[in-house]
């Protein structure tokens, strides 16, 4: 897909959800040019076991379509080099902590005389003049202090972190989307501007259901396992051979339910004839269900409830999931050489008239588009070949 060719970003974060962002506007099209420090990025480094090729695999899902550049922005040289870049691109986006970036000089309002179109996101833990602004954090205080933690899990249990980092992600996409909506406002108004998101506020912003539930009612949203609060039977059920999660939350599925399972009375308990008491009672519908489920495997269930139209789907490991994925013309795994080897990642879930988007560049090595980078900036050869041996151009 090519809707952004010619739209330019920077992307100086790293870890998790700037370059998120970054990789989404490379699938859809923009040049994204990575500018790193010296020793590269942290996942570069961190975030799991070191492959063959001497960097973890965590790097490879978060930067395809980009080219990288290892700058010094602590020297005044590798400051004014991306200054230079700022300059002629559309998007920078850091995810440095609050005050981090003025003190580089490159915070927006630093940036903005070079290029007054300029689109600048800053992604952070907690926002800039949230009340916990200044702290560090990740996406687990996200999740914990979002209240998200505090609905994830069993019932009575231990606080649960999601199992993937959600408030990291969901900042990359809400980050990109406004990076999104502020390049057509520019277009209206000819200037750039600021956009902003938090880990904090992206993962709160998923607590559409319990805010509503609280408001509403007052109650405060507990967790339930796999079970909704305002919903069932919705839910993950055991059967023969692991769990399949099962939704019929109305009325109509519920009946298709009580047909494919062959339990016609469930239909006239009190417990379960109306969607307020099926909620209600909740645990004792579930024990009906999973003894009704308990001699068959998941692709049974699946197959039986498929057949009368009553949604459900197995829970399935990661294992299942890729390989699945790797033999599936089209699928979600995706092939690439990096460093002399044959590596998968994780393709773009969109696809525009039939086509997955983003399949383009592998993620860039350490500084490997340096050399063309500051050529096009208009620096000589001479000039650059200084700039690497004063080691401002990691190359």
């Amino acid at each position: 897909m090519s809707s952004l060719n010619g739209v330019r970003v920077i992307d100086a974060s790293q870890v998790l959800a700037g370059p998120f962002a970054a990789m989404v506007l490379g699938d859809l099209g923009c040049d994204v040019i990575k500018v790193e420090p010296l020793e590269g990025e942290a996942t570069r480094r961190s975030f799991g076991t070191r492959a063959p090729w001497g960097e973890t695999p965590g790097f490879l899902n978060l930067n395809r379509n980009k080219r990288s550049i290892a700058l010094d922005l602590k020297s005044g040289d590798g400051r004014a080099i991306f200054h230079q870049l700022a300059a002629r691109s559309d998007v920078v986006i850091e995810n440095f902590r609050p005050g981090v970036a003025e003190r580089l000089g490159i915070a927006y309002e630093q940036l903005k005389p070079l290029n007054d179109r300029l689109v600048f996101c800053s992604v952070s833990a907690f926002g800039n003049s949230d009340s916990h602004a200044n702290r560090g954090g990740y996406d687990i205080m996200a999740q914990a202090m979002s209240g998200l933690m505090s609905v994830t899990g069993e019932a009575g249990g231990a606080p649960c972190r999601s199992g993937v980092p959600v408030a990291d992600i969901g900042a990359g996409l809400f980050a990109a989307v406004g990076i999104l909506g502020a390049l057509i406002k520019r277009e209206q108004t000819g200037h750039g501007c600021v956009v902003e998101t938090s880990l904090l506020d992206s993962a709160l912003a998923y607590a559409v259901w319990e805010s509503t539930q609280y408001w509403s009612s007052g109650a405060v949203p507990r967790a339930l396992g796999s079970a909704h609060p305002m919903n069932a039977p919705y839910a993950a059920f055991r059967c023969e051979d692991g769990y399949v999660t099962i939704g019929a939350n109305n009325d109509k599925l519920w009946d298709r339910l009580c047909d494919a399972l062959a339990r016609p009375e469930w239909r006239t308990d009190p417990r379960f004839n109306s969607p307020e008491q099926r909620v209600l009672h909740k645990e004792a519908l579930a024990a009906q269900i999973e003894s009704s489920i308990a001699g068959k495997k998941r692709s049974e269930v699946e197959a039986l409830l498929g057949e009368f139209k009553v949604p459900a789907g197995a829970v399935r490991t990661y294992d299942e999931v890729l390989d699945e994925e790797e033999e599936t013309e089209g699928g979600m795994v995706g092939h690439a050489e990096y460093s002399g080897h044959s590596v998968r990642f994780l393709a773009s879930p969109v696809k525009v008239d039939g086509t997955r988007i983003g399949a383009g560049k592998p993620p860039p090595r350490l500084g490997e588009h340096a050399g063309e980078i500051l050529s096009w900036l208009g620096v000589s050869a001479e000039e650059a070949a200084d700039l690497r041996s004063r080691g401002v151009v990691n190359a």
